[in-house]
């Protein structure tokens, strides 16, 4: 008789599928079932209104930019702690995940007293003239704080597993160190980088905590969809809320799927490369 690897499959398998059901499936089912509710006509009235046209303007515009900076920063960030020592490394890479470990709220009471206009950056910054606290580069800054670890976490083990031998081949057959990082290391860490930065830019448009501090909350200007979505629970308008909820949810929905596509490709090329 043939063992199994994983003694009691079964019953883990059916623990494991209870769990996901319960915690990510029934409440994303609840949310689309509401929104099948809504009428056709009633639906495309909320989605159209221009406070939720320019909500939903602001929230990805300001994630895509914090994505962007994000997949240049973080992946700096990925190759200076894989491919360096130096004192206080160890620091360095645990700092990369207090965005994780600090609530949400706490991050954004502390961009407000660092970003504010009496606060120690905010204050040179308005001396030239630059308003971060209550606009949307405010928004683009807890944005990127909150999902920067994605990025570095997705591309770091990629770049610490990379064969150096492959690098080294490279140089010895005159390739430069441009060359060799276009055409040998990006290539390697492009799906994990991808991958990296849907996540972040999935963690952006779902940020609540710690950019409602910053954002000043003004309807039209630094209004997020997540806020909006949260006032109109508020003002018992579930319909309008499930509305507004599920459309992002589809949104980030079919940028995973594409990310997906991306990656299998990706992987799928450079597997006819080697």
């Amino acid at each position: 008789m043939r063992q199994r690897v994983i003694p009691g499959l079964g019953v883990s398998l059916g623990i494991t599928l209870l769990y996901l059901s319960t915690i990510v499936l029934l409440p994303l089912a609840a949310l689309v079932l509401q929104a099948a509710q809504i009428e056709l006509a009633q639906l495309l009235a909320i989605l159209s209104s221009p406070r939720t046209l320019a909500a939903i303007r602001v929230t990805v515009t300001t994630a895509l930019i914090a994505t962007l900076f994000n997949a240049v920063y973080g992946l700096l960030l990925a190759w200076v702690l894989a491919r360096y020592e130096f004192p206080g490394k160890s620091l360095l890479d645990a700092l990369i995940d207090v965005p994780f470990a600090l609530p949400t709220a706490v991050a954004g009471l502390a961009l407000v007293a660092l970003f504010a206009k009496n606060g120690w950056f905010g204050a040179p910054l308005a001396g030239i003239g630059i308003e971060v606290a209550y606009t949307p580069l405010g928004i683009m800054i807890a944005m990127a704080f909150t999902s920067i670890p994605f990025v570095v976490r997705s591309v770091q083990p990629v770049l610490e597993t990379l064969p150096r031998d492959v690098e080294e081949a490279a140089s010895t057959l005159g390739a430069n160190q441009w060359q060799i990082m276009r055409a040998v290391i990006f290539p390697a860490i492009l799906p994990a980088l991808l991958s990296g930065c849907a996540l972040s830019f999935a963690r952006s448009l779902g940020e609540f905590g710690a950019v409602i501090f910053i954002a000043g909350n003004l309807p039209m200007k630094t209004e997020i969809v997540s806020l909006l979505t949260f006032i109109r629970l508020e003002e018992f308008d579930y319909v309008a809320a499930a509305a507004i909820a599920c459309t992002m949810l589809f949104a980030a929905f079919m940028m995973l799927l594409v990310i997906n596509a991306i990656q299998s490709w990706q992987l799928r090329y450079v597997g006819r490369g080697e």
